[in-house]
């Protein structure tokens, strides 16, 4: 669904991404772990349109996407939470929702799925109305989350969506990112500095280390793998 061959970026003088290539398979989740500044925000950025790649290429879908506007992009079904959760704080969470359907013009589509966002995350049903600055870190999680989806995406991006936001919903934020997977047959590219829990709900996994791909491999392989559980699992 997602290959990504040789991809080179630059801000500046500074070489963020060096020869990255990678593949996503239509309905896998795929994980990037590495240490911070490794390159992992960069390429979803690079993959979003939201930053230009020097040289590589990109292909969605059999359709080569380096270059294009991150709107266009997102046209073609592929939506990014953004690490920090980037949510409008002085806007409600139902406006909020509403931004990420900003390409839809179907009424009946947007409602229905405003209705999937709801029972995905029933949370968001009751906050309707409140002012999203106002949530939890864990709430404006889903709520970013949330937004991705309205635009009824094939591909969903997430950088790091277990920052900044209390252990206990952590675990929920994950369970509803397989859900999202699982229910929903939207394929998954997750970028997460909570290795073990990446390993433990994607299918493969890709470690980044100083703009380059150093080891690649199942996730189950992964977690066993001495060098991948010495460097970020802890042991």
């Amino acid at each position: 669904m997602l290959e990504v061959k040789n991809l080179h970026v630059c801000y500046g003088v500074i070489s963020a991404l060096q020869g990255v290539s990678l593949s996503v398979k239509a309905g896998s989740i795929i994980t990037l772990i590495g240490a911070n500044g490794a390159g992992k925000s960069t390429t979803l950025r690079a993959i979003s349109g939201l930053v230009k790649p020097r040289s590589g290429e990109i292909n969605f879908n059999g359709k080569n996407i380096s270059g294009l506007p991150a709107h266009e992009i997102v046209k073609l079904g592929l939506s990014h939470v953004p690490e920090g959760r980037m949510v409008f704080a002085n806007l409600t969470v139902h406006e909020n929702l509403m931004m990420g359907a900003y390409l839809q013009r179907d009424q009946s589509i947007i409602q229905q799925e405003l209705e999937l966002v709801f029972k995905t995350f029933p949370r968001l049903k009751e906050r309707d109305k409140q002012i999203a600055g106002t949530l939890s870190g864990g709430e404006q999680q889903m709520l970013a989350i949330g937004r991705a989806l309205m635009s009824k995406p094939k591909f969903l991006m997430m950088d790091e969506p277990s920052l900044g936001i209390a252990p206990l919903l952590v675990k929920t934020i994950f369970e509803k990112i397989v859900e999202i997977n699982r229910s929903h047959g939207i394929t998954i590219l997750l970028v997460e500095q909570n290795a073990n829990l990446a390993l433990e709900i994607s299918h493969y996994g890709y470690v980044l280390e100083t703009g380059r791909i150093i080891v690649q491999d199942e996730s189950s392989a992964l977690r066993q793998n001495p060098q991948v559980k010495s460097a970020y699992l802890g042991g």
